[in-house]
C-alpha cells in the first residue's frame, strides 16, 4: 500500500474532482510525537452531512476528537472536525451505513459476518481493542463545544 500511496496522493491532491476522489479524501495531519506531517489517502462513505471513514492504522492514534484537520475532498480544502467513535454498538451501527452506501467497506473491514448481517461480536471487540475506530468527520465542531475545539486547533502538536 505504501507504494500505491505515492501516486494516489498525486492525484487526490488536484485541483479538481477525480474518479478516485469520488471515493478516497486526502488526510493531512501532524504526528502526536514527530510533529511531522503527513498525508494520507482514506476511504470515506458521506452520510448526511459527515463523512465516515474505517480507522484501523496508526494514523488514527495522531486525531484528536474535535481537532481541526484538513482534507483534501473531491478537489478542495475542506476543515473537518473528527470523531474517534469507538463503542462496540456505535462500530457496529458505522459499519452499517457505510455497507449500505458502498458495499466494497465489508472486503475492508475483515470482521467475520453473522447470519443476521452484523460483525462477529467478539472479533469486532478484539478489533476496536487494538485500536480499530471509525473516524466520523463532522465539517463544524457542535455547537456546545465550539469554543473548546477553537482552543484544541490551535495548539501546536505535542512533541516527546
Amino acid at each position: 500500500m505504501r507504494m500505491l500511496n505515492v501516486p494516489m496522493r498525486l492525484v487526490l491532491a488536484l485541483p479538481f474532482t477525480t474518479p478516485l476522489s469520488r471515493r478516497l479524501i486526502l488526510l493531512t495531519y501532524r504526528g502526536r510525537r514527530s510533529g511531522k506531517q503527513y498525508r494520507q489517502p482514506l476511504r470515506y462513505v458521506r452520510h448526511h452531512n459527515t463523512l465516515l471513514t474505517p480507522g484501523g492504522g496508526k494514523w488514527t492514534l495522531n486525531l484528536v476528537d474535535g481537532r481541526a484537520e484538513h482534507v483534501r475532498l473531491g478537489g478542495r480544502d475542506v476543515i473537518l472536525y473528527p470523531e474517534l467513535v469507538s463503542t462496540h454498538a456505535d462500530v457496529q451501527n458505522l459499519i452499517a451505513i457505510m455497507s449500505e452506501t458502498n458495499p466494497m467497506v465489508r472486503r475492508f473491514i475483515a470482521i467475520p459476518q453473522q447470519p443476521d448481517g452484523t460483525l462477529d461480536r467478539a472479533k469486532l471487540q478484539a478489533a476496536i481493542d487494538h485500536g480499530f475506530r471509525i473516524v466520523r468527520g463532522i465539517d463544524h465542531p457542535p455547537p456546545e463545544r465550539s469554543r473548546h475545539y477553537a482552543k484544541m486547533s490551535r495548539r501546536p502538536p505535542v512533541a516527546a
